[in-house]
C-alpha cells in the first residue's frame, strides 16, 4: 500500500500547479465551497493512478488544485466510503497521498443526522470529538511509517482551529453547534432506536464518513478541523422518513454558511 501511495503522490507532484499545505474534503451536497475555489488544475479520480472512484450521488469525484481567498488549496470534491465496498485503506488512501504532497492542515465536512434534541435541521455542528463505530480502524494492519503504532487521539480535532471557527461564526452571526460525531458503516440510515442509543453514548450527530480520514490524518501529524451539516433528526417520538435527496437539499441550503466559515479560516 505504501508503494502505491508513493506512486500516486509522485504522479500528482509531476502535474500539480501549486504547492498547497491546506486540503479540504467536501462531502454530500457540499459543493458551494468548491465553486469559490479559483481552479488551476482538476484531476478526475478515474485519471489518478491507484485512486478509487466515488459512486455516491452528490459527489463529483475530482481532485482540485487552486486558490481560495488567495491561498493555495487542494480539495477533494467527493470522498470514498466503506459502504461502497472499499477497504479502510482505500477509503483513506487520498489522505495518505495528501501527506506525501505536503499537506499540514485538513478540513473535513459532511452531512449528518442529529441525535441531540437541541439541534435543528440545517444547523452547523463543529466537531469536537468522534466515536468510531465502524467495524474496522483504518490503522489496522502494518504500521505505515508516517506516525506511531499507537497514536494518541486526545485532540483529534484542533482546539485552535475550533476557536478560530467560533470567532468567525460570531463575527458573521452564523449559528454553530458543537458536538461529537459518530461514524457508522452504512449504507442504511439509522433506526430510531439506534439514534437514541447513539445519543445515550454521547453522540450529537451520526454519519457514514469523516472519522477514518481524521484518524489517518492525525496519525500523519496533520491538523484537523471538521464540520457537519445536520440534515435530518432521528430518535424522536415521530421520526421523520429520510431519503438521500432530502439530505442533499438540506445540505445545499446550509452549505453557504459553512463555506463562509471555512474560507475565512483559510484566509486568516
Amino acid at each position: 500500500m505504501y508503494k502505491k501511495i508513493k506512486e500516486t503522490a509522485e504522479w500528482i507532484q509531476q502535474r500539480m500547479p501549486n504547492a498547497p499545505t491546506i486540503a479540504i474534503v467536501l462531502g454530500s451536497g457540499l459543493g458551494e465551497l468548491a465553486k469559490r475555489i479559483e481552479r488551476l488544475k482538476t484531476f478526475p479520480y478515474k485519471e489518478i493512478p491507484n485512486f478509487p472512484v466515488s459512486t455516491v450521488e452528490g459527489h463529483a469525484g475530482e481532485l482540485i488544485f487552486g486558490k481560495l481567498g488567495g491561498v493555495d488549496v487542494l480539495a477533494m470534491e467527493g470522498r470514498f466510503h466503506y459502504y461502497e465496498g472499499w477497504t479502510m485503506q482505500q477509503v483513506t488512501f487520498p489522505v495518505r497521498v495528501m501527506y506525501e504532497l505536503g499537506i499540514k492542515t485538513l478540513f473535513v465536512s459532511n452531512a449528518a443526522g442529529g441525535t441531540n434534541p437541541d439541534f435543528q435541521i440545517g444547523d452547523l455542528m463543529i466537531i469536537t470529538d468522534h466515536i468510531n463505530y465502524m467495524p474496522e480502524n483504518p490503522l489496522h494492519g502494518p504500521n505505515i511509517p508516517t506516525g506511531p503504532r499507537f497514536p494518541d487521539m486526545g485532540e483529534a480535532y484542533s482546539k485552535k482551529l475550533i476557536a478560530k471557527a467560533d470567532a468567525i461564526a460570531a463575527k458573521h452571526g452564523i449559528k454553530v453547534q458543537h458536538g461529537v460525531y459518530l461514524a457508522t458503516q452504512g449504507p442504511t440510515y439509522e433506526t430510531p432506536a439506534e439514534y437514541r442509543m447513539f445519543a445515550r453514548w454521547g453522540a450529537d450527530a451520526v454519519g457514514m464518513s469523516t472519522v477514518p480520514e481524521v484518524i489517518v490524518a492525525h496519525h500523519c501529524g496533520i491538523e484537523c478541523f471538521g464540520m457537519s451539516i445536520i440534515t435530518d433528526l432521528g430518535g424522536m417520538e415521530n421520526p421523520m422518513k429520510i431519503t438521500h435527496e432530502e439530505v442533499l437539499r438540506a445540505a445545499e441550503a446550509a452549505q453557504p454558511f459553512m463555506a463562509t466559515i471555512i474560507e475565512e479560516m483559510i484566509k486568516v
